[in-house]
């Protein structure tokens, strides 16, 4: 594949060479494992056979007369299932942050897909909820492990000017594992009565995609450069880059390690003032993310749908139509983001999704009482609602979530401050998954306007708050993005105070 050369407004150089593209797909994959549960869930806690097995309250009560539509679902234990991965998470994205600086990239993917394997495996032929449970745990260290390498790996190797657009690949395959596993339970929740059993073991397939994929690509330059093996960084550069004229970047690479190791320590750096932009702008766009609500139609679509009286093969094929939509939204960011800049996609989704949530509560709190079904009419609506914001936050809030926190810290703290972007966002994923079906049922129609005024508050941090860092070196933000920024230059005062007088 041929190399295409690009020059970005700080004059450096910039190629997308097919090595850059082939590693950044297959990093990518760690995406699909992710992906992949979040869609499969869903519809996996709506299919009889499942809750016969595990939940049988609650097939009791979806099937009860004059049930509440709102309650359903409403069970601690079924909350459990969804949640208990992110729990997992958490802690594995913690052990995963010393494991990409010590180990390489590499390696912490590798890690991930045998994770995600073994949980996929023993979810499948999961005998009683404890298995269930375990093999959910061992996928949450999959998701852990995963999201704290890739998207570590792909802004570490690919040049400025393609950075948002390769990243995004991470999203994009997140959208497109929940669009396969909608589209698998449509399948297989007419195989009766193990269809949900190939819906979980679904999941090994992705995972032994990049485990397979993983020993072809090279580790990146600066994970290399950084655990002191300089004559690899060197090579692997000159791989990626597709030529032998590598020696600024390879110099920019060596300045930046040999800062990080002056600091203090990946963690006790994050302490430094200075940190403190990085680590409160990528941690916070975690808890927005999160709290726009998505997760609500990703984890929950089918039982959304069937809460609003579709029956169980429209509720999931309704969750494939959003699949359809998250996957193509997603491209538009790929091709955009670079183009159009961070903040102009975030505030333009912000009000977008503000008027699907809000257009939502609306219409359920008029037309979806506790016992009726939504009109035809008004239900149909309301799954193009649901569409619309998901195309508003696939091309924005979901990708971005993920590249921005990538991209904004200096080599000493990138491996800890990503951890924070990550555990936040599993420690978020979490909360939502646990809780959001008693919201339903206590909180009804409103809870969408609770999600709105979070959307309200997200829309203005990024209006305000977050600088631009479209085309910027990844080792250059500090100098041209956080110490021009109106608010958060102040923070770098005393540092540049101390440079000035030679400490």
């Amino acid at each position: 594949m041929p190399a295409m050369a690009v020059v970005g407004a700080d004059g450096g150089g910039g190629k997308l060479t097919g090595q850059v593209l082939i590693c950044s797909i297959i990093a990518a994959f760690g995406g699909l494992m992710f992906g992949y549960d979040i869609g499969i869930s869903g519809g996996v806690t709506s299919m009889d056979d499942f809750l016969i097995k595990f939940f049988p309250s609650v097939y009791v009560k979806k099937h009860r007369a004059k049930q509440n539509n709102y309650c359903k679902f409403n069970d601690q234990y079924l909350q459990l299932f969804t949640s208990s991965l992110y729990l997992a998470a958490i802690v594995a994205s913690l052990i995963a942050s010393f494991v990409c600086k010590k180990v390489g990239r590499k390696p912490t993917m590798q890690a991930a897909s045998v994770f995600f394997l073994v949980g996929a495996i023993i979810n499948a032929s999961a005998r009683d909820l404890a298995m269930l449970i375990i093999g959910r745990l061992l996928l949450g260290a999959g998701v852990g492990f995963g999201n704290q390498a890739v998207p570590l790996f792909i802004s570490e190797i690919a040049p400025a000017n393609y950075r948002g657009g390769l990243n995004i690949c991470f999203q994009l395959l997140i959208t497109v594992g929940i669009l396969i596993a909608n589209i698998i339970n449509y399948g297989t929740s007419r195989l009766h009565p193990n269809g949900w059993r190939v819906s979980l073991g679904g999941a090994a397939v992705p995972a032994i995609a990049l485990l397979i994929g993983s020993l072809t690509i090279v580790e990146t330059p600066t994970s290399l450069i950084e655990r002191g093996k300089l004559d690899e960084g060197l090579r692997a550069l000159k791989r990626i880059r597709g030529t032998d004229s590598v020696d600024t970047e390879y110099e920019e690479i060596l300045h930046a390690t040999e800062m990080a190791k002056k600091a203090e320590g990946s963690f006790r750096s994050l302490a430094k003032p200075s940190s403190r932009p990085q680590l409160i702008c990528g941690t916070i766009i975690q808890i927005f993310q999160q709290f726009t609500g998505i997760n609500v139609i990703m984890f929950y679509a089918p039982v959304l749908f069937q809460t609003m009286g579709f029956g169980s093969d429209a509720s999931l094929l309704s969750a494939v139509v959003t699949g359809l939509i998250n996957v193509a939204s997603t491209f538009i960011a790929i091709f955009t983001v670079d183009r159009c800049g961070r903040k102009v996609l975030l505030i333009e989704a912000a009000i977008q999704m503000l008027v699907a949530q809000c257009t939502m509560g609306i219409t359920l709190a008029i037309h979806l009482k506790s016992t009726n079904e939504i009109p035809n009419g008004y239900a149909l609506f309301v799954v193009f609602l649901v569409s619309f914001f998901v195309a508003g936050f696939a091309w924005s809030w979901g990708p971005l979530g993920w590249l921005i926190p990538s991209e904004i810290y200096p080599l000493e703290t990138r491996s800890a401050g990503f951890f924070f972007a990550v555990g936040m966002n599993m420690l978020c994923t979490f909360i939502i998954a646990q809780v959001f079906l008693t919201m339903l049922c206590t909180m009804r129609s409103a809870t969408f306007f609770f999600f709105s005024a979070w959307i309200v508050v997200m829309g203005c941090f990024a209006t305000f708050m977050l600088p631009e860092t479209k085309g910027i070196p990844i080792d250059e933000m500090n100098e041209r993005v956080w110490k021009k920024h109106w608010f958060w230059k102040k923070y770098f005062k005393d540092e540049d105070d101390n440079q000035k007088v030679g400490f």
